[in-house]
């Protein structure tokens, strides 16, 4: 039995009915060399957190601007406060322009004065949804302004009343 095999393993082999060789020695030795970065405490083995490791998930993954986006939404009311947040919500963001839709014109033409503060908050709490300019709607009302047949002018005035 040659000297180079670990007495462990040349009992295990005996009792399988399997024969030490020096072949199978240098092969376990060569493949042990190529295993260096499979070793324990190497260089790079430490344990990482859930957190650390679900961030490279999405990087990787190219998720980060869509989280990014739903984080927005989710944090609406953090952002803008919880009176702003119960008459203005987030309805679309698309080409780094983010529409809010508010329960009036009035606060509509109110947040716009307060656009660039509403913007700068966005920008820096939320880089990644890359939000450059935020867009105030009013109230959603029917439109007689569609279709191919469509005529410039002031519509129906009396449909209402």
């Amino acid at each position: 039995m040659p000297d180079d095999i670990p007495e462990t393993v040349a009992t295990y082999l005996r009792l399988r009915g399997l024969e030490p060789s020096p072949r199978a020695a240098r092969r376990r030795r060569r493949k042990a060399a190529d295993d260096d970065d499979k070793q324990p405490f190497t260089a790079g083995r430490d344990a990482k957190g859930i957190g650390d490791v679900l961030a490279d998930l999405t990087r990787q993954s190219g998720w980060d601007a869509q989280l990014a986006r739903e984080d927005l939404v989710l944090q609406w009311e953090e952002v803008t406060g919880a009176e702003t947040a119960r008459h203005a919500q987030p309805v679309a963001l698309s080409d780094g322009v983010l529409t809010v839709q508010c329960d009036s014109t009035a606060w509509a033409k109110n947040l716009q004065l307060m656009r660039a503060e509403i913007v700068t908050q966005l920008m820096r709490r939320f880089p990644d949804a890359a939000v450059q300019n935020v867009r105030f709607v009013g109230p959603d009302v029917p439109s007689w302004k569609w279709g191919p047949r469509a005529v410039p002018g002031r519509g129906p005035r009396d449909t209402y009343g």
